[in-house]
């Protein structure tokens, strides 16, 4: 059996695996769900994955949760290329910069921390702010890092998990107008992404559910 991905066009956790999977080289069914109609939230979406986020990635005899988990278990189970260095030191590193973005930026501006935002009664421009805020403070910690340790991409001079959380998420700043001119490290790495036929590939507006502009 198959892979089968459950992934919205341009939510950046299943961003991340996309593009871990289009490095790996791994085929899959994609499943779109949408957030916005709420399909995440549905009894069958929640059979899949009961936490009702995405993504969520199904290898026939289990369903695999969390973007940096499901990462982890392609680079355990297809080794090659590499998406994690070999020396110790070095993946904590690249691991540390992915976690900046998991953990401190992306739970601080997805969708429903947007809704519940303004069920509390923020407006759309304190919401941008808001969003526009923790980026900014994400971004300042990740230009260091990667002006340390970035040969072309965030860690080195090959793909790693760094860069798989790293695009979608300058992704997610472009939609939400975040000028991203303080930070020239993260530009160029999303200008080298954005030449890599991988990340092209994973891109949202490749995806079946993309929504023209």
């Amino acid at each position: 059996m198959g892979l089968t991905l459950y992934s919205a066009w341009r939510a950046t956790a299943p961003y991340r695996v996309r593009i871990g999977l289009a490095l790996k080289g791994v085929a899959y069914d994609y499943a779109a769900v949408d957030l916005i109609r709420g399909d995440q939230r549905a009894p069958e979406y929640r059979a899949v994955n009961p936490q009702g986020l995405t993504p969520a990635l199904d290898i026939g005899d289990r369903v695999l949760t969390q973007s940096l988990a499901i990462l982890e278990w392609l680079e355990e189970t297809h080794p090659e290329p590499p998406i994690l260095p070999r020396a110790a030191l070095d993946r904590q590193a690249v691991r540390a910069m992915a976690l900046v973005i998991a953990c401190d930026i992306h739970p601080l501006n997805n969708t429903r921390v947007g809704r519940k935002l303004h069920q509390m009664g923020i407006d759309q421009a304190g919401i941008l702010d808001w969003t526009q805020g923790w980026i900014r403070d994400g971004f300042d910690a990740l230009e260091p890092m990667i002006e340390r340790h970035g040969h072309g991409f965030a860690f080195g001079d090959t793909p790693t998990i760094a860069d798989c959380c790293l695009i979608p998420q300058v992704y997610s700043a472009n939609r939400y107008e975040v000028d991203l001119t303080p930070w020239p490290a993260i530009r160029a790495v999303n200008e080298r992404c954005a030449e890599h036929p991988t990340f092209q590939a994973a891109h949202p507006t490749k995806q079946p559910d993309a929504v023209p502009a």
